[in-house]
């Protein structure tokens, strides 16, 4: 069942990923722009998210925790659309997923007493295996501070989450606490643009309205599932599946575009599904 919603969610966070860029190349990847996305998807997401939540719900420590992942969340989109300048999409891909799997990966075993199965270790291998095939030359030695905020931002949304999940502390269902997630990015994205900006430095396309939307409305939802996945799931079981099933589906998107996936790409796939596979077929 809740394996089920991780696929489900990979599948939300395949089509947000490639909706993300276009938005960054429709609107480019400065911070107003990383700002007015945040401040867009978090409206949208909210809406929907309040809608299936049920009644009120608030506590200190959801709070605390989903502030910060707003600003982590803000913090995120900044890097990756400064990282993309820099850098191909195969190698953004590389340090944003493999922060996404690593970190909650070995916060699980080390600090919350996940097993370090067989099955854990030879997925995690593939799927790292499967990340490396995909990277192509572009790299830009200019746009290492932003990889490494990649990473790290990235791993931190499901190190986060996993605190949400596993504290012994009073807190809401998931579900909230992905609308407070929301509202806060809402609340100090808005913030920081009536700051920084006085005004519009270009029109607001409706395309890129929609892009921003549509990328809103897939990544808040996929993430709420998986902090209801997480109080079921392993963390290190759980982001290792999600990085091995974005691979896959980014992949299958980029059949339906213009720039279809090299051998390489497909090779990393086969490599990533049998990452996946791993998890379910070791029984050690």
């Amino acid at each position: 069942m809740y394996y089920i919603t991780v696929i489900i969610a990979v599948i939300l966070f395949g089509g947000g990923f490639a909706l993300s860029d276009v938005y960054r190349r429709l609107r480019s990847s400065s911070i107003r722009s990383s700002l007015e996305s945040s401040l867009i998807g978090a409206i949208a997401g909210l809406t929907v998210l309040l809608a299936v939540s049920g009644g009120f719900q608030a506590t200190p420590f959801t709070l605390f925790i989903a502030f910060l992942s707003a600003l982590n969340s803000i913090a995120f989109m900044f890097f990756s659309f400064k990282a993309l300048d820099c850098a191909n999409l195969s190698v953004y891909s590389l340090f944003s997923m493999l922060g996404g799997m690593a970190l909650p990966f070995f916060q699980g075993i080390i600090f919350y007493g996940e097993n370090l199965t067989v099955a854990k270790l030879v997925a995690f291998l593939l799927i790292t295996v499967a990340l490396t095939l995909t990277v192509s030359r572009g790299r830009s030695k200019n746009g290492i501070p932003y990889y490494i905020g990649v990473f790290i931002l990235n791993g931190m949304s499901g190190a986060l989450s996993k605190i949400f999940t596993s504290s012994p502390y009073e807190k809401t269902s998931p579900e909230w606490f992905s609308v407070w997630i929301a509202f806060f990015t809402a609340i100090v994205s808005l913030l920081l643009l009536l700051t920084l900006f006085r005004k519009s430095e270009e029109k607001f396309t409706l395309k890129a309205l929609a892009v921003s939307v549509g990328n809103g409305l897939f990544n808040r939802i996929a993430n709420m599932l998986l902090v209801v996945a997480l109080v079921h799931i392993d963390a290190s079981v759980q982001y290792t599946l999600v990085t091995g099933g974005v691979i896959i589906v980014s992949t299958v998107i980029s059949l339906f575009g213009k720039s279809k996936p090299s051998k390489k790409e497909l090779l990393s796939v086969a490599v990533a599904f049998l990452g996946t596979l791993a998890l379910f077929l070791i029984k050690a």
